[in-house]
């Protein structure tokens, strides 16, 4: 059995909505919902519907208002559970406060989270499972998930194609993002997929060879 990874890019802030499923069952995790819109939640929902998808479980990789926009309206249409880690739900109960400082249309707040994802955990999807990283730095809880058995990682935005995370949010740290980055991610190998929370994806090996931060 294999999973595939698709996308799709929405919200002011350009972020990656992602959803993996698995090739036979069709059951999905979804990552992130960035929709803040009518026709963006539209298009989230009809490309789970071409796509032939069952939405089995919501995962926020971290909290910030971009990655949770969809949360309530995810957990309402497809009555999932909210995962997060722990050290996010500040983070996420402090949302709607950020898109009202940054002069954008107020969003629904989310749910609480139902449960809290912790690094050593694994998120299985049918037979797939995900080894969870603990990677703080961008924000103080941020998790990415690896496919080791599939050579991918889901990483939030810890590590983009040439870039990093943004650490000059509250609560962010540099130098706890960059150390995330050379102990949990660098490691992988070369070859790894590495899918973020904005922009194109890349690889480990590309990052190492080119990332100008590390």
């Amino acid at each position: 059995m294999a999973t595939t990874v698709t996308f799709l890019t929405q919200n002011a802030v350009q972020e990656n909505t992602y959803l993996v499923y698995d090739d036979d069952t069709r059951e999905a995790i979804v990552f992130d919902p960035g929709c803040h819109t009518p026709a963006e939640e539209r298009e989230l929902v009809a490309t789970i519907e071409r796509l032939q998808l069952k939405p089995v479980q919501l995962i926020n990789t971290h909290c910030h208002f971009d990655h949770v926009f969809g949360n309530a309206f995810v957990v309402d249409k497809y009555e999932l559970q909210l995962g997060i880690h722990p050290l996010e739900q500040q983070v996420l109960e402090a949302a709607p406060m950020f898109v009202q400082a940054y002069g954008m249309p107020p969003m629904v707040p989310s749910p609480a989270p139902d449960y809290f994802i912790n690094e050593g955990d694994t998120v299985r999807l049918g037979e797939a499972s995900f080894q969870v990283l603990f990677c703080p730095g961008h924000s103080p809880g941020s998790i990415c998930f690896y496919n080791a058995a599939e050579g991918y990682v889901i990483a939030g935005d810890v590590l983009f194609r040439r870039s990093i995370g943004r650490t000059d949010l509250p609560m962010g740290d540099h130098d706890a993002l960059i150390g995330s980055i050379l102990t949990k991610l660098m490691p992988l190998p070369d070859s790894v997929m590495v899918y973020p929370g904005h922009g194109p994806s890349t690889t480990i090996g590309e990052e190492r060879r080119e990332n100008p931060f590390l």
